[in-house]
């Protein structure tokens, strides 16, 4: 064929196209097992670091987990809860938080460190420009925050992006998401915020320049645990009763 013919340009084009198409479609099958086993160990280290367990790798990971993480309930929308903890890791959030509030499973983990049990609850909503997720661990009086992890898809670097970072991560730890009345109402990320190193008043300072972030962050919070108040009401009284 002559090699400067339009037929031989345009054959040549497509056995190429055809090749490398298989090539990166060969690539992303064989490399898919592992991109799994990475996002699994990431998720059970933003689980742990919730409750301080920070500083092990992601090969570590599973059996810090099966270590720290001692259950998992799904809970309803009425509060009653089952306890499958490998149900409760399988939740993908994503996919939930799009039926509707009666349909939806909420998980929850109970981790136990140092002699200490904490409440871990996922967390999904809105930032700028696309999703934001995290965690937020609760002490035993499932109203202190003992931590909190954030991350994002696609917010702005500098700005709404600054969620991940350790300095406004630590800015939730003691915090509480009961008013002092006994009302749910997570924790407002306030511009502006006056309020110092106040842990009752349910509010911390937001990041300069990143508000509608910060908002998407309140709003996740709230909305999240608003799901959780009939089962930790149920839990309370039953402590209560033992004491």
């Amino acid at each position: 064929m002559d090699r400067n013919s339009n037929g031989y340009t345009f054959l040549f084009a497509g056995i190429m196209v055809v090749v490398v198409g298989a090539l990166l479609a060969f690539a992303a099958t064989s490399l898919k097992p592992m991109q799994d086993v990475n996002v699994r160990n990431e998720k059970m280290q933003n689980i742990l670091t919730t409750v301080g367990v920070t500083g092990i790798s992601r090969e570590e990971a599973q059996a810090k987990f099966d270590e720290v993480i001692k259950s998992g309930y799904l809970i309803n929308a009425d509060g009653t809860a089952t306890e499958d903890r490998q149900k409760t890791f399988e939740i993908d959030l994503k996919t939930e938080v799009k039926k509707d509030v009666a349909q939806q499973k909420f998980p929850l983990f109970v981790a136990e460190k140092d002699g200490e049990t904490f409440y871990i609850i996922p967390l999904r909503g809105a930032g700028l420009w696309d999703a934001i997720w995290g965690y937020v661990s609760l002490e035993k009086d499932m109203n202190t925050v003992k931590g909190v992890v954030f991350d994002h898809k696609g917010e702005t670097p500098g700005l709404g992006a600054e969620i991940t970072q350790p300095w406004f991560l630590d800015r939730f730890v003691g915090e509480k998401i009961f008013t002092t009345e006994g009302q749910l109402v997570g924790i407002e990320v306030k511009k502006g915020y006056t309020g110092g190193n106040d842990k009752d008043d349910n509010k911390v300072d937001a990041i300069s320049g990143a508000t509608i972030t910060g908002d998407g962050v309140s709003a996740m919070i709230k909305e999240r645990l608003s799901h959780y108040g009939n089962y930790f009401s149920s839990q309370k009284s039953k402590l209560a009763l033992k004491n």
